[in-house]
């Protein structure tokens, strides 16, 4: 295991709350959460989208490897998404 390579990698804690933009940097949810999958260990973001910069609006899961996570300006970039279509994806909720 190399610990300086993942050293080089990015804190969960740090990346709660940020903002996610699309590609023309309009902003688009911020990320709520992660979850790694119980059978292939695939990671998820969760986002958190709808309303104005995605404050109060539905829970959606994302492929984690679908974020540019060091877009122009350090922004977090979801290529192609707008709010419209992220709210049209299926709500997701929190198992038990």
């Amino acid at each position: 295991m190399d610990v300086k390579a993942i050293a080089k990698g990015y804190r969960v804690r740090a990346l709660m709350g940020e903002y996610v933009v699309n590609d023309q940097k309009e902003p688009i949810g911020t990320i709520d959460d992660f979850v790694i999958a119980r059978d292939d260990a695939a990671v998820f973001a969760v986002l958190q989208v709808g309303d104005f910069l995605g404050l109060g609006g539905n829970l959606v899961a994302v492929p984690f490897q679908s974020l540019e996570m060091d877009g122009p300006g350090g922004l977090i970039v979801l290529p192609g998404a707008t709010r419209a279509a992220l709210a049209k994806l299926p709500v997701f909720e929190y198992g038990s």
